[in-house]
């Protein structure tokens, strides 16, 4: 596991943006696994930019998005389709096709689950997977107890994962209480995963993942087996750690 300190957000995103136009230009054609939340936005801030002023063309790429809320539809400004293009694909030159996202209004949420775990095998695999990391240590939406063996899934959000969301929603009431999430044996298939996490809110979350014991009850404790981890973090994150 290798640990990145960078000394503010904007280096942690700046690093983790380098990590892809590497990946990129080692392999045009990479399979990258995105995510959502507050965390990546200067990330993909920064992949737009490497895009318009370093000509990194993504016309040849194919992303999976980590998870998608249960009942919200495409057009929905609080779905992470709406999310991901609003912030990210609009700006880029990737190939409509090759974006996937898990489809949280399917009629078949189950058989979704299924196509969307069978779509990553049939795209070889995720190549590079960003990943942020929870409070209560979820990887996408993994929460606790979730065990490890889990590919792609229906999950019940817990209710603090609901209230750290709730700043995105006019309520709480407005936050969806389920998702679909890649599951952690389908994030732990990636080639090579990158952590970002900024804050010192963070902090204590990041310090159990490094240090902790490997259990289910704290689901990104599982990174501590992967062979290729990157944690890119900046200083307040890694405030616990540093004592």
């Amino acid at each position: 596991m290798n640990i990145i300190r960078a000394e503010n957000y904007k280096e942690m995103s700046q690093l983790a943006a380098k990590k892809l136009v590497e990946q990129i230009n080692e392999k045009s054609d990479s399979v990258l696994g995105l995510a959502t939340g507050s965390t990546p936005e200067g990330l993909y801030e920064e992949i737009i930019k490497a895009h318009k002023e370093d000509n990194i063309s993504f016309k040849d790429v194919t992303t999976f998005n980590l998870d998608e809320y249960v009942g919200l539809n495409k057009d929905n400004h609080q779905s992470y389709y709406y999310y991901m293009h609003h912030l990210l694909f609009n700006h880029i030159d990737i190939n409509g096709g090759q974006v996937n996202l898990p489809n949280g209004d399917a009629h078949d949420l189950q058989e979704e689950c299924n196509r969307y775990e069978k779509a990553i095998k049939q795209a070889g695999g995720v190549d590079i997977q960003i990943l942020g990391i929870g409070l209560n240590g979820h990887i996408g939406f993994n929460e606790p107890g979730t065990p490890f063996s889990m590919q792609t899934h229906i999950i019940d959000l817990d209710e603090s994962t609901r209230q750290a969301n709730a700043r995105f929603f006019d309520s709480i009431d407005d936050v969806p209480s389920q998702a679909i999430t890649m599951g952690i044996d389908t994030i732990m298939q990636s080639k090579q995963i990158i952590l970002i996490v900024s804050g010192s809110q963070k902090a204590e979350a990041l310090e159990k993942l490094v240090n902790g014991p490997v259990t289910e009850d704290f689901p990104a404790s599982i990174l501590q087996q992967h062979a290729n981890v990157t944690i890119i973090a900046n200083r307040d994150a890694l405030s616990e750690l540093s004592k």
